[in-house]
């Protein structure tokens, strides 16, 4: 089966293309025939829908896109939480049920730092074990798959060659995906000047890249918007790998973006409609999930955020109690 890419590029392009194959779960595709009606029929579904309107007035709707921003270059329709379940999702299923995180390369100490913390932001957000791996060396990179940027000069990786050469014979059996970090910069192909990330959803694996997200060490607010940056990145590339789609309805973690100015608007979590999906996906309970994020953010002093995610706890705790 021919490989699917989804590639971020800073002002360029990002390539998409999402699996439709899963085993099992007859249960949620029935929910998935129903789901328009007024009443599934399935009581996880309808509990779902009525999260949905529990917390969306606490969400933004999207606005007009501003000059440069994703939407006014890619136009996209996005994807309601009813067309998602009809979509055949790709989902954890079977002895496949962890994320592995595998840090690539060298790194500094704030950077480990932040890696580390990334891995357990994702556990909090997906409901899976995450996994993360010891540091390893990258290996030697052959000339076909290196190059320095033709105008600026920086070295690069070609992210094929990390995904199919050293990620994909190394997948573990029981993982949903293998995502890599590396802190060295990333290109596609000839055709594109960088990426944040790359990944194909057929071999489960992916990496991406630290090295446009900022200077952690440069200051206590540096470190701070590093640290978003990484964690918005991740959990929304990762949400790729569930068959999430960009979001166009809301401000969400899963909006396309095309330059770190529009990453740094969006917000930290996903809106209604993908907080479903997920949910849905991976079994989770959506007060449980806003609980624990809500503590990651007490935890790293992401007070704005934490207070955030309480709210919406609070709006969802009739429907989930205790």
């Amino acid at each position: 089966m021919r490989s699917r890419l989804i590639a971020i590029a800073i002002i360029f392009s990002l390539l998409i293309a999402l699996s439709c194959s899963r085993a099992g779960k007859e249960t949620q595709k029935q929910s998935a025939n129903n789901v328009e009606q007024q009443s599934s029929g399935d009581p996880t579904v309808d509990r779902l829908k009525a999260a949905i309107d529990a917390v969306k007035s606490l969400h933004t709707p999207m606005g007009e896109p501003l000059p440069g921003d994703w939407l006014t270059t890619y136009r996209e329709n996005g994807q309601t939480f009813a067309e998602y379940l009809r979509s055949n999702p790709t989902l954890p299923g079977g002895k496949r049920r962890a994320l592995y995180v595998q840090p690539l390369g060298t790194f500094t100490e704030t950077q480990r730092k932040v890696i580390a913390l990334t891995a357990k932001y994702m556990e909090a957000f997906f409901n899976l074990p995450v996994k993360l791996q010891s540091e390893k060396p990258l290996p030697a990179i052959p000339e076909n798959a290196r190059r320095i940027h033709p105008a600026w000069g920086d070295k690069q990786i070609l992210t094929g060659y990390l995904l199919m050469e050293v990620l994909r014979p190394n997948l573990p059996e029981d993982a949903h995906a293998l995502i890599a970090f590396t802190a060295s910069d990333l290109y596609p192909g000839e055709e594109m000047n960088f990426v944040f990330g790359q990944a194909s959803l057929n071999e489960r694996v992916g990496v991406w890249s630290l090295y446009r997200l900022g200077a952690p060490d440069k200051s206590a607010d540096d470190y701070r918007l590093f640290l978003l940056r990484t964690l918005k990145i991740a959990t929304h590339e990762t949400g790729h790998m569930f068959s999430l789609l960009h979001c166009t309805k809301y401000e969400c973690n899963m909006n396309g973006t095309n330059h770190l100015g529009e990453t740094d608007r969006h917000p930290l979590d996903a809106c209604p409609e993908c907080m479903a999906k997920i949910c849905w996906a991976t079994a989770y309970n959506p007060r449980v999930r806003y609980e624990r994020l809500a503590a990651f953010c007490l935890e790293q002093g992401l007070t704005q955020e934490q207070r955030f995610f309480e709210q919406e706890a609070e709006a969802v705790k009739n429907l989930y109690p205790g």
